[in-house]
């Protein structure tokens, strides 16, 4: 929510838990569609943080490939998103919201042919 807040004072718009391809179980959490910038909000231990990733000890082998399968799966989606011209954005959930704001809104003004304030 800090993120998007961030955002929309700035005076962005955008749409929330979309995917920009059409229908899909993966979604981008804050998509501007003209610009074709889509932004993820990934957790440090679904996403495996290099700062912060941890591995339960208890079912230690099934964890690490769930977490490795959730890392392969957001490389792909970034992948496909790229190949049809969108721009993927992600953003760690203990990141600054208000630095990752301005680096993203940074982004999508110059997808938009319009200089950054």
């Amino acid at each position: 929510m800090d993120l998007r807040q961030a955002l929309w004072r700035m005076g962005l718009r955008y749409r929330v838990d979309k995917w920009p391809l059409g229908a899909s179980r993966r979604r981008a959490d804050i998509v501007f569609g003209p610009s074709k910038v889509a932004v993820f909000v990934d957790g440090c231990f679904w996403h495996s943080c290099p700062e912060h990733r941890t591995i339960p000890k208890s079912n230690r082998d099934w964890w690490v490939e769930k977490l490795d399968c959730n890392v392969r799966r957001d490389r792909e989606t970034d992948e496909v998103l790229a190949d049809a011209g969108w721009l993927v954005l992600r953003v760690w959930e203990h990141e600054d919201m208000e630095a990752a704001a301005h680096r993203i809104r940074d982004v999508v003004d110059r997808r938009r042919d319009r200089p950054p304030p």
